[in-house]
């Protein structure tokens, strides 16, 4: 099982690197990209799991309908994507139910930040998508987090896939850096020890981020975005699908494991 997801925000990236960016200019930049991801599930026929801000909703719910519309799972990502308060992890599920009129059951922090689980708990999810299970030099370091699913605090946690013994993260930057040929050995390896993956990306990746004067991102950010990208996604899906890998929503995925009595313990 591939369990694909997308983090939609304010892409408010650029302020890390000393830049600056109009609100209006990170939702359009945002928005090209999540229709570019829509159209490359579409294509391929797969359904993902769309983690948004209430803040970007609130902005285009027509992209959040056509989310929904379209098959896929809608979760949170909070309130706002720079901006955390406890309570903006119920304000946002509630606004995104309201604008999406589906139920919010999963929730990733931005950042893949730590977040409190019994505030986790006591905002309704059911799961919570928010560790990064390795070394991120200047981020976090979760050697000692659990790299495969498991329950904490009543939420079933789910980490982002990484390689099993080195914790080698199959997150985004992997994906624009290392050549296909090491994801698909990677994937294939994690796949057969975990039984699944559960990837993430940006919409902001899928779109020409190789800007020095406008963005000022390092190298290793902007290698093999835009339409390199959306190839690059497109051709690991179609490997997947080949290899008879199986897609699925993130809720979905739970609740396979909440029905399954001898999985939940």
């Amino acid at each position: 099982m591939i369990i694909l997801s997308f983090d939609i925000e304010e892409f408010d990236m650029p302020f890390e690197y000393g830049k600056s960016i109009p609100f209006d200019e990170q939702l359009s930049i945002s928005t090209q990209g999540t229709l570019s991801i829509l159209k490359i599930l579409k294509d391929a026929g797969v359904k993902a799991t769309f983690y948004t801000t209430a803040n970007y909703a609130i902005h285009k719910p027509q992209i959040v309908r056509q989310i929904i519309d379209e098959g896929h799972e809608l979760a949170s990502h909070g309130f706002y994507h720079s901006d955390f308060k406890p309570e903006h992890l119920l304000q946002s599920k509630a606004k995104l139910e309201e604008i999406g009129g589906v139920a919010v059951k999963g929730y990733r922090m931005a950042r893949m930040m730590p977040v409190d689980e019994r505030e986790i708990e006591k905002a309704g999810y059911v799961y919570n998508s928010s560790i990064n299970p390795t070394w991120l030099p200047g981020r976090y370091n979760n050697f000692s987090k659990p790299r495969k699913w498991f329950y904490h605090q009543n939420v079933l946690q789910l980490p982002s896939s990484v390689s099993p013994l080195i914790r080698f993260p199959l997150f985004w930057l992997s994906f624009h850096n290392l050549p296909m040929g090491v994801i698909k050995m990677l994937s294939s390896a994690t796949h057969r020890k975990d039984g699944y993956l559960n990837l993430y990306f940006h919409p902001w990746e899928f779109t020409d981020l190789d800007q020095p004067e406008r963005f000022n991102f390092p190298k290793y950010v902007v290698r093999n975005t835009g339409e390199a990208f959306i190839n690059r996604l497109s051709t690991f899906i179609a490997w997947a699908k080949g290899k008879g890998f199986e897609f699925s929503r993130t809720d979905a995925f739970v609740a396979a494991i909440q029905d399954n009595p001898i999985l939940k313990k």
